[in-house]
């Protein structure tokens, strides 16, 4: 039952193949820290690889055949990939399906104060996080602020070498006795992630002139007002590029690798897919880290009606048709895995837990304690499976997240799979999952 580690079985083919890889990969997380980014990037490749937009050929009623190449945005934060295979659609789709949003802080819509002459923005953090890892970090804004006449504004700052970064300040150790008593949940709460912005005056003003300075920064670089952050999404995340970890460079680390790690290795792989039987999907979603809710979540209709419209495009739809369709398809819930970490050995189980260098990571089940929220897998899809990976001499293990009682965590496994078809989570080991800055 021991797994090889795959180092050990890479040609030098192999190596450089994996190197042109994991630059574009690199490429692709210094480039997309929020939702957007993430879908902006993929329409871009997925254009280059020959896709079209299924939103032109739904309004001039083009239809679809097998061979053609289709993408679909939602509310740009979601978008799903799909080349028409030979077999019938009511066959099933072969779908990888991963997440693009990660935890980070976002700011209030009432964000900006200032006190005692420094400027700060308040936040909200989105995601599960050790809040105390989030301070005294150079961090970056990004994200989008859309004015009252429609206007779209993007912001991004402090990820060029001439911009300047912001952060959250901690207290110095030299007073910090109280706060080092505390629990870790505790150590530095919500209300306390303040971004400090600013501590320069603005000439002739009395009455908050530091944040009048950065309000005619706002409005003299963007163009937008105090009122515009009431419909503005803009997250804070750390600054800087995603690098070679290790000084064997065997590692990544960066932000965000929960999950893009498996979104653009399931973009990649949907890309280089050439003239499949079944019709492939890849989709790409947001809100998985707050439990996939909302328009651009899993949990949203927007898979379900994309496949309705390839369906209307490749025949009479009807919802048995649909129904069929989803039923008897096949998905790889791409997710990232814990790995086994060895200054933390105590909250694993080493038989049952995934490691660096051992492959892809199959989990029959995630949720906590019980499996709760778990979609787990059957046994007859995890053959078929087991069969191909080892056809094609694919390195893979499997795994665990965690001992039994320790905790646990979910992946969007369990929305689809409510849709009859079989799914099983399969994605990348992670140290550091959740941290600003994760390594695979």
């Amino acid at each position: 039952m021991n797994r090889e580690n795959a180092w050990t079985t890479y040609e030098e083919a192999d190596i450089k193949a994996l190197e042109g890889l994991c630059k574009e990969y690199k490429d692709f997380l210094s480039n997309g820290k929020t939702e957007r980014e993430c879908v902006a990037q993929s329409i871009e490749l997925a254009k280059k690889a020959g896709y079209q937009d299924l939103e032109e050929l739904i309004k001039n009623q083009t239809p679809l055949k097998a061979g053609n190449k289709v993408y679909r945005t939602w509310m740009e934060k979601t978008i799903a990939l799909f080349q028409i295979g030979e077999d019938a659609i009511e066959d099933g789709l072969n779908i990888l399906g991963a997440h693009i949003d990660s935890p980070r802080l976002d700011l209030k819509q009432n964000p900006l104060y200032e006190d005692t002459e420094m400027a700060l923005l308040d936040t909200h953090y989105y995601g599960g996080v050790k809040k105390y890892q989030w301070v005294t970090l150079p961090m970056a804004l990004h994200g989008v602020v859309v004015k009252k006449d429609g206007t779209k504004v993007n912001i991004c700052i402090g990820e060029k070498d001439e911009d300047p970064v912001v952060g959250i300040t901690d207290l110095l150790i030299h007073l910090s006795g109280k706060q080092m008593q505390k629990k870790g949940n505790v150590i530095v709460e919500g209300e306390d992630l303040n971004v400090l912005i600013g501590s320069k005056p603005l000439k002739g003003e009395e009455k908050e002139a530091v944040k009048k300075q950065l309000l005619q920064l706002f409005d003299e670089e963007y163009g937008i007002e105090e009122e515009d952050f009431l419909s503005a999404e803009i997250e804070v995340v750390p600054a800087g590029k995603a690098r070679d970890f290790g000084l064997d460079r065997s590692m990544i680390m960066s932000y965000g690798q929960d999950d893009r790690v498996c979104a653009y290795t399931s973009l990649a792989a949907m890309l280089n897919v050439e003239a499949p039987k079944r019709t492939s999907c890849c989709i790409l979603v947001d809100k998985e880290e707050i439990g996939s809710v909302g328009a651009t979540g899993m949990h949203s209709r927007f898979f379900e009606n994309t496949v309705a419209e390839i369906l209307a495009l490749t025949g009479d739809y009807n919802d048995l048709r649909l129904r069929r369709t989803l039923q008897n398809s096949y998905m790889l819930s791409s997710d990232v895995s814990a790995a086994f970490d060895p200054n933390y050995p105590s909250v694993m189980e080493k038989k049952n837990c995934a490691y660096f260098g051992k492959g892809l990571v199959l989990n029959k089940y995630t949720g906590a304690r019980g499996k709760s929220g778990s979609n787990d897998a059957n046994p007859e899809y995890i053959a078929q499976l087991r069969k191909i990976f080892d056809e094609a001499k694919v390195a893979f293990q499997t795994a665990e997240l965690g001992k039994v009682d320790e905790g646990g965590g979910g992946t969007i496994a369990y929305i689809p799979a409510a849709y009859s078809m079989n799914v099983i989570d399969c994605g990348v080991a992670v140290l550091s999952m959740h941290a600003p800055w994760e390594i695979t």
